[in-house]
C-alpha cells in the first residue's frame, strides 16, 4: 500500500511539474494529494555568455524531491550538460558573478562559482545514483537535442553528502537539514556544457584546455552555462 501511495504522489507532482513548464495544457487537472508540498522554481539565466536560459520547478516534500522538471535552451546542441542542485551552508547559495573570476581569463569555471552557489548536493541526471557521487558521470545527463532539452525526474532522495566522502561537502549536514535549506529557497540549479568556439564538440585542444574538476575532461563540459535559484 506505502508503494502505491508513493506512486500516486510522483505521478501528481509530475503532472504539476508539466503544467508549471507548459509542458500540459493549463487545464490539465492536478491531484489534491500534491498540495502540501513545497512547490520551488528557478529562473535560469546565462553565465559565461551562453546564451542559455531555462526554467526549473521542483516540488520537495521531507528529503524527497517528489518531481523536479527542467526546460532549457540555448545549448550546444547535441551533446551532454550535466546539471545539479548546488547548496553551501558558507555559500551566498545564489548565481556568480565575474567578480569571482579568481584567475581573469575572463569565464567562470565551476570551482570558481562555489562560493556563490555551493557545492553539489544533487545530481540531475537521467538514471541511477543522484549523489554528489555522480556530478561528473556526463554520460548520464540530458543530451540538447538541437540546443534544447526538457528533463523529468521524480523521487530524488536528498543524501548526506559529506557521508560519501565528496570534496568540498564538510560542514553541510544531514540530509534532513539539506532538505530543510533547499525548501527554505537556499538551492542553486546549474546547467553546465558550453562549446565556446562553436565547432559542435568539447575538445581538451580548445584555449580553455582541460577542466579544474577532471583533466581528463575538457573545461567546455563542466563550466557553467544556466543558473538559477530555486524559490
Amino acid at each position: 500500500m506505502k508503494k502505491n501511495i508513493k506512486l500516486v504522489l510522483g505521478a501528481s507532482a509530475a503532472a504539476l511539474i508539466a503544467v508549471s513548464l507548459g509542458a500540459a495544457p493549463a487545464s490539465a487537472h492536478v491531484p489534491k494529494s500534491v498540495r502540501g508540498n513545497v512547490v520551488l522554481t528557478a529562473h535560469l539565466t546565462e553565465l559565461n555568455d551562453s546564451g542559455a536560459s531555462g526554467r526549473a520547478v521542483a516540488i520537495v516534500r521531507g528529503e524527497t524531491i517528489r518531481a523536479i522538471g527542467i526546460r532549457a535552451r540555448g545549448l550546444t546542441p547535441d551533446a551532454p550538460h550535466a546539471q545539479h542542485i548546488h547548496y553551501g551552508e558558507q555559500a551566498m547559495n545564489e548565481c556568480p558573478t565575474l567578480a569571482l573570476d579568481a584567475n581573469g581569463d575572463g569565464r567562470l569555471n565551476t570551482a570558481e562559482g562555489v562560493p556563490a552557489y555551493g557545492p553539489v548536493v544533487v545530481s540531475l541526471n537521467t538514471s541511477g545514483d543522484t549523489t554528489p557521487a555522480s556530478f561528473l558521470d556526463v554520460t548520464r545527463f540530458p543530451v540538447a537535442k538541437n540546443g534544447s532539452y526538457s528533463y523529468l525526474r521524480t523521487n530524488i532522495r536528498f543524501t548526506d553528502v559529506a557521508g560519501i566522502g565528496y570534496p568540498g561537502a564538510e560542514g553541510l549536514g544531514t540530509a534532513a537539514q539539506i532538505a530543510e535549506a533547499i525548501r527554505a529557497g537556499e538551492g542553486v540549479v546549474v546547467i553546465h556544457g558550453n562549446d565556446y568556439d562553436g565547432n559542435g564538440t568539447y575538445n581538451l585542444s580548445d584555449p580553455e584546455g582541460a577542466s579544474e574538476l577532471n583533466p581528463a575532461l575538457p573545461a567546455e563540459v563542466t563550466d557553467p552555462v544556466a543558473c538559477g535559484v530555486l524559490r
